[in-house]
C-alpha cells in the first residue's frame, strides 16, 4: 500500500524521509548498544566491588584463623609446660615415696639392731663380769699353788720319790706355761668383751630410732661409733688415717647423722679395688662445721660425677647396691640446712665433704 504522503511528495523529500528512518534506525541501534555497554561495565564493576568485598573477607577470616592458630600454639605450650611440671612433681613424688620407703626400711633395721644389741648387751654384761671373777680365782689358785710349792719343798727333800713324782707331773701339766698363758687368755677375753660392748653401744647409739628432735651432739664420737659399726666393711680394704680439727658440738639429729656417715665410708671402702686408705678431716668455717671422707679409690668419671646423688643412680653391679645411699645422704643433709661437696679424678680417688651449721635456723611459729 502506497503512503499518500510519499506519493504526493517530491522524489527529493521522499530521499530525505527515507534518510531520517534510517538514521533513526541507526540512532536506536546506538541507544541499544550504548545500553548494552552501559550494563557490561555496570556488571564488571559489580563483580569488581564483589572481588573487593570477598578480598577483606578472606583476609579478616584469613586473621582469624592465623590468631586462631596461635592461641592453639599458646594452649599446647601450656598444655605441654604443665605437663612438664606434672612429670617433675611425679619425679619428686616417686623420690619421696622411695625414701619413705627406705626410711621406713632403716627404721626397721636400726629397731631390730637396737633389740639385737639390748639382747646381745646382757650376756656379754655378765660374761665380762664372770671372766672378771675368773681371773681373780685363778690368781688365788696359782697364788696356792706357789704357796703349796715353797711350803710343801722341805718336807719332800726327805722323800725325793713323792718330789720326783710332783717334778714330773709338773712337767706333764706344763705348769710354768699355764701359770704365764692363762692370765694372758683371760685378759685377751675380757678385752674382747670389752669391745663386744663397745661395738653394742655403738650399735645402740648409732640405731637410736627413738630421736624425733635436734640434739647437741659430739660429730666425732658419732664418726667413731659409726666406724666400730662398720669396721668389718672397711678393715681388710683401707686403713683409717684421722686428721680431727676443733669442732663444737652440733645441733643436729645424731642417727641421720650417723646413717650420712655410715654410707660415705661404706661407699669410700668400696671404691678401693685393692688396699688403700681413707682420710677423715674435720674443721671449722664461720658458723658452719665440716667432716670430710677421702679415699684412694678409682674415683668418679667426670661425666657421671653430677648424677651420684641421684635416686636409683649406681655404677655397681646388680644386686651389689641399691643407688639410695647417695641420694638419702644428700636429703638429709639438706635438711639439716647444709650441703654435700664432692670432688673426684679418676684413678686418684674422691673425697664427700659434709657440711653442716653449728646451731640449726630458728624456726617462727606459725
Amino acid at each position: 500500500m502506497t503512503d499518500p504522503v510519499a506519493a504526493s511528495a517530491s522524489p527529493q523529500e521522499a530521499a530525505l524521509q527515507r534518510e531520517i528512518v534510517r538514521l533513526n534506525k541507526m540512532v536506536t541501534a546506538l541507544m541499544n548498544r550504548a545500553e548494552r555497554d552501559m550494563s557490561a561495565k555496570v556488571s564488571d564493576f559489580s563483580a569488581f566491588q564483589s572481588g573487593v568485598a570477598l578480598e577483606s573477607q578472606v583476609r579478616e577470616r584469613t586473621q582469624q584463623l592465623e590468631a586462631a592458630l596461635r592461641e592453639n600454639e599458646r594452649v599446647n605450650q601450656a598444655l605441654q609446660s604443665e605437663k612438664e611440671e606434672q612429670r617433675v612433681l611425679i619425679a619428686k613424688l616417686e623420690e619421696a615415696h622411695d625414701q619413705l620407703h627406705q626410711s621406713e626400711k632403716l627404721a626397721s633395721i636400726g629397731q631390730l639392731a637396737a633389740g639385737v644389741a639390748h639382747e646381745i648387751n646382757n650376756p656379754i654384761g655378765f660374761v665380762n663380769s664372770n671372766l672378771g671373777t675368773l681371773k681373780n680365782y685363778v690368781n688365788q689358785l696359782m697364788n696356792l699353788i706357789e704357796a703349796m710349792s715353797t711350803t710343801v719343798a722341805p718336807l719332800l727333800a726327805g722323800n725325793p720319790e713323792i718330789g720326783k713324782e710332783l717334778d714330773a707331773l709338773k712337767r706333764q701339766a706344763d705348769l710354768d706355761f699355764l701359770r704365764e698363758d692363762i692370765g694372758a687368755l683371760i685378759a685377751d677375753s675380757i678385752d674382747g668383751t670389752t669391745r663386744v660392748r663397745r661395738i653394742v653401744q655403738d650399735l645402740r647409739d648409732f640405731s637410736r630410732t627413738g630421736e624425733v628432735g635436734m640434739e647437741w651432739v659430739d660429730l666425732h664420737a658419732g664418726l667413731e661409733s659409726t666406724l666400730n659399726v662398720v669396721a668389718n666393711e672397711i678393715k681388710y680394704k683401707a686403713e683409717v688415717v684421722r686428721d680431727y680439727g676443733a669442732l663444737p658440738q652440733v645441733e643436729c639429729r645424731p642417727s641421720q647423722i650417723n646413717q650420712v656417715f655410715m654410707n660415705l665410708l661404706v661407699n669410700a671402702a668400696q671404691a678401693i679395688p685393692q688396699k688403700g686408705r681413707i682420710t677423715l678431716k674435720s674443721g671449722c668455717a664461720d658458723d658452719k662445721v665440716w667432716v670430710s671422707v677421702s679415699d684412694t679409690g678409682s674415683g668418679i668419671p667426670p661425666e657421671i660425677l653430677a648424677r651420684i646423688f641421684d635416686p636409683f643412680f649406681t655404677t655397681k653391679p646388680v644386686g651389689k647396691g641399691t643407688g639410695l645411699g647417695l641420694s638419702v645422704s644428700y636429703g638429709i643433709i639438706e635438711k639439716h640446712g647444709g650441703k654435700i661437696d664432692v670432688a673426684s679424678q679418676p684413678g686418684q680417688g674422691t673425697t664427700f665433704t659434709v657440711w653442716l651449721p653449728a646451731r640449726q635456723p630458728e624456726v617462727s611459729p606459725g
